[in-house]
């Protein structure tokens, strides 16, 4: 079984209204939502799935093969993972974001062309801070910003769903955005 070590973000942005609808009175009001992208076809994946932000610490190859830090020949730096989450979100989803807090590490199984694989994801909560006027890479057919409820729905993974459950409730409880 072939490991590969990843990182990505559960990315957020919140939007001010100028009053609340449940009061005449001027208020304001954020409402939050959370950054998801849609895979694009690939010859290993060829059906689409709803996912999170992610992608390995280091390729080879042109993006073809994982490279030393994702295959675990060599331990990365808390750096190191940092700067691999905020690039997947910049590929995957089409946005420059800032990390908020790390919320942890999930574990996936699954094949491709036959081959196991155990895959080690770090996600980071991250604040949106703007749009990349390039938008995401090939490997994302589109991305939608989702209030929590459809976001959870829309993902295809149940250990993505779990880390937005944790992204929301870190967020939730107060938290000021302070970098890592």
């Amino acid at each position: 079984m072939r490991r590969e070590l990843s990182s990505g973000g559960v990315v957020f942005k919140k939007l001010q209204n100028s009053k609340s609808p449940s009061s005449p009175r001027l208020r304001r009001t954020s409402k939050t939502l959370w950054l998801l992208a849609k895979s694009a076809p690939s010859k290993e994946f060829p059906r689409s799935f709803w996912r999170l932000p992610k992608g390995w610490l280091d390729d080879e190859e042109g993006g073809k093969k994982t490279g030393p830090l994702a295959r675990g020949e060599r331990k990365a730096t808390e750096d190191e993972i940092q700067n691999a989450a905020l690039r997947e979100v910049r590929e995957e989803g089409g946005v420059n974001a800032k990390i908020i807090k790390k919320l942890g590490t999930e574990r996936y199984f699954f094949a491709v062309n036959g081959e196991k694989i155990l895959k080690f994801v770090t996600f980071y909560l991250m604040e949106w801070i703007e749009d990349i006027p390039e938008g995401p890479a090939f490997e994302t057919e589109k991305v939608e910003w989702l209030d929590y409820d459809k976001a959870r729905k829309k993902l295809t993974h149940s250990g993505e769903k779990k880390i937005l459950d944790k992204a929301k409730q870190v967020l939730d409880s107060g938290l000021q955005a302070t970098l890592v």
